[in-house]
């Protein structure tokens, strides 16, 4: 059973902030040039050296201010209601963590998740089934990383993805294919973590 951003036993994760600081990404993972933390810069230094020849990560977002998180919870959340009248508080709530995190739990706030997909060696993105950002309702439900009806060529590119970012310490969020993060308190939920590394993070320390 997937486990949402909502859920409580990921707020109840502690956070035991470990200081590192925030990078930006070599120009290697794309001109957005995202601001992560360092810890999870080396994972995806780790991960891209496992990648096949032609093929690299692109990385198209990174840390995110509480601001533009919580501008980004509003919208998608006043298309859920206007889509669902009278939808309860605590669905509504439970729905949007499919797509966009709580401001307090959220790994991007702190610094710990990227936003990724594959490209060939002209930098043209690589078919992953869906576009990056696609929300549940728009892609039927595609932009799930073990949707059916993706191409099999889609299918093998999540495989890839999940294999070298897994094994660099990364862990996907089940309603994203795009979305990885580590140090995070979901990625501490996930992973049997004690705690997470990371919590929220202010632009102000960035390197």
């Amino acid at each position: 059973m997937t486990i949402l951003l909502s859920d409580p036993r990921v707020h109840a994760v502690p956070v035991r902030e470990n200081g590192d600081q925030l990078v930006r990404l070599a120009a290697g993972f794309g001109p957005a040039r995202a601001l992560v933390r360092s810890g999870l810069a080396e994972c995806l230094e780790t991960a891209a050296a496992q990648l096949p020849p032609g093929v690299a990560l692109r990385v198209v977002e990174g840390h995110r201010t509480a601001s533009d998180q919580q501008a980004i919870i509003a919208t998608y959340t006043a298309e859920l209601r206007a889509a669902r009248p009278g939808i309860p508080a605590a669905e509504l709530a439970r729905l949007t963590s499919r797509f966009v995190a709580p401001l307090e739990v959220a790994p991007h706030v702190a610094g710990g998740a990227v936003d990724l997909t594959l490209v060939d060696a002209t930098g043209a993105e690589l078919d992953l089934g869906t576009a990056i950002d696609a929300t549940p309702e728009a892609s039927q439900g595609r932009c799930f990383t073990a949707a059916t009806g993706i191409g099999a060529e889609a299918r093998a590119h999540r495989d890839l993805l999940a294999r070298v970012l897994g094994a660099a310490g990364l862990v996907n969020y089940p309603t994203e294919w795009w979305h990885w993060s580590y140090g995070d308190r979901y990625w501490a939920l996930t992973t049997g973590a004690p705690a997470a590394l990371y919590g929220p993070v202010d632009l102000a320390v960035a390197a």
